[in-house]
């Protein structure tokens, strides 16, 4: 099983907060360090230092890491043009050396759309499937050929379909709860099909469903990577505890109920009964980044009982 650190920057931190978290994360041996894709805080606090953009962030840390993975969890089909992220995605791969990753879905934070004036159609779906196939075509396409695409949403004439990613199948990370479309998505388009924030029984199920969807795909559902994202807050003694579910504004009654919560050998019989589900990836969300310590702690007594 994998393990990477999840984080919201949009709730209050800078570029060099995120720097020292996710170089961090690649010392303590951590696989990937991911973030979401937001320009409002959510929920109570100060909301300094103010968003920052998820791929110009992570074409800065591409330059100042050198082995763990880095993506989104996820990228809003309504933040950018399909062809202006496949080649911020591209380049984000060639400057990491192929260590990119992109997720991508619907959006549906509609308070940062209004606050920046960014467009949040009532229905997106449509939105993400002409950019699933946008993208996945613009990688593809063989040097020398061009590509061309006409939709509802977008067209493409005679697109040089450059530049390409340096991974030979760029990681496309597809998730969400949609019991039918969102399966089908991942089966057509992902390599890694996530659910998050959910207990276990919905991932067993979610599981279970996108695994059919490729099988009625014609694709072998063990090519599809599955993967769980949850809050986590670990600690050795109660007021510790404490301290950092107040840090994110969470209720200590009701944290540990889905979440990974608890004691490092809590977490990590957390993180076993998910590996049983058939997550082959867990993306633990550590929202505080300030709280380094915290990340130590996972990585020296919860991170050697998963490997």
């Amino acid at each position: 099983m994998q393990l990477c650190i999840f984080t919201e920057p949009q709730q209050g931190a800078s570029y060099e907060h995120q720097l020292a978290q996710a170089q961090g994360a690649e010392r303590l041996g951590f696989d990937g360090w991911f973030r979401s894709d937001h320009f409002l805080r959510m929920g109570p606090g100060d909301p300094l230092p103010g968003p920052t953009d998820a791929w110009t962030t992570l074409a800065g840390l591409a330059r100042e890491t050198s082995r763990i993975r880095l993506g989104t969890l996820v990228s809003s089909a309504t933040f950018r043009h399909p062809s202006v992220l496949a080649i911020q995605v591209a380049q984000v791969d060639a400057m990491s050396g192929g260590r990119a990753e992109l997720g991508l879905g619907t959006g549906w934070f509609g308070a940062e759309h209004a606050a920046y004036g960014i467009p949040f159609p009532e229905r997106r779906f449509g939105l993400l499937e002409e950019q699933l196939e946008i993208i996945t075509g613009l990688w593809t396409t063989p040097v020398g050929e061009e590509f061309d695409f006409a939709g509802s949403h977008y067209t493409l004439e005679r697109s040089p379909a450059l530049p390409k990613p340096v991974q030979q199948r760029m990681p496309l990370i597809i998730g969400g709860g949609g019991p039918k479309r969102t399966p089908a998505l991942a089966a057509r388009y992902a390599t890694e099909f996530n659910i998050g924030f959910v207990g276990e029984d919905v991932v067993a199920a979610k599981f279970d469903g996108v695994r059919r969807a490729c099988e009625e795909a014609g694709r072998d559902p063990a090519t599809l990577r599955t993967s769980v994202a949850l809050p986590t807050v670990v600690a050795t003694d109660d007021a510790t505890y404490l301290r950092r579910i107040r840090a994110i504004h969470a209720d200590p009654d009701t944290f540990a109920e889905v979440n990974i919560a608890g004691t490092p050998e809590q977490a990590a019989e957390k993180l076993r009964r998910l590996r049983d589900l058939g997550a082959d990836r867990v993306y633990l969300q550590l929202v505080d980044l300030r709280d380094l310590e915290h990340l130590e702690l996972i990585a020296a007594e919860v991170l050697p009982h998963l490997r």
